[in-house]
């Protein structure tokens, strides 16, 4: 006798709909996957750590601020990086968000600060300047303790676009403006690449202006 076996679907577990519809709202998280970690909650999580998960939530989401300095997330107004004296303050990196400061930390070879963008000119998504953290690095750059900009955008359309703004944007006569160079693939971002690769892009920056 031949037996029908119909396959489960999303809408076969309705009442984990709701959590799953957050959780596909996170990046890279399909509707099966959703569908697991709604699953894995509901069967594997005491109410203890569900409820402990749900505070820690809430507590990051109200106490994580901008760095009234560079942009990063931190939990005080000015971040580590540019609350510690030991920094080299004459050389800033300027990054797409918070995620590529982190890989760059990672390699250990760059002692400067840096500049969170929070994201990058997007002319056809009508991204314009205003809408990205420059004006504060503009003010930044002012200061004659600045020497080098460092420009760590992706290289991708919108990252080139950034770059290219910026290069105008902050022409000083004594400020070197420099482009990570040699290692990084086009179309890559900085958060996805390896340790050696940056360390390499870092060295073989090119300068600019």
């Amino acid at each position: 006798m031949e037996v029908y076996s119909r396959k489960l679907t999303v809408k076969d577990f309705s009442f984990l709909e709701e959590l799953v519809k957050h959780f596909e709202k996170l990046p890279g998280v399909g509707k099966k996957t959703a569908l697991r970690y709604a699953y894995y909650v509901v069967e594997k999580m005491s109410i203890d750590s569900v409820n402990e998960f749900a505070k820690d939530l809430v507590t990051i989401k109200e106490n994580i601020k901008r760095c009234n300095v560079c942009g990063m997330l931190t939990d005080s107004d000015t971040c580590d990086i540019c609350s510690d004296n030991f920094r080299d303050k004459s050389k800033i990196i300027v990054v797409k968000d918070t995620k590529d400061v982190f890989a760059l930390e990672k390699i250990k070879q760059y002692n400067g600060l840096y500049h969170v963008l929070n994201g990058l000119i997007s002319p056809l998504d009508g991204i314009g300047p205003e809408s990205v953290n420059i004006d504060s690095l503009e003010s930044r750059c002012k200061n004659d303790s600045v020497k080098e900009v460092i420009l760590a955008t992706p290289f991708t359309p919108n990252g080139e676009t950034t770059a290219l703004f910026l290069e105008r944007i902050l022409d000083r006569e004594d400020l070197v403006i420099s482009r990570i160079g040699y290692g990084l693939p086009a179309g890559g971002d900085i958060e996805y690449t390896d340790e050696l690769t940056l360390l390499r892009s870092l060295q073989n920056r090119q300068t600019l202006k």
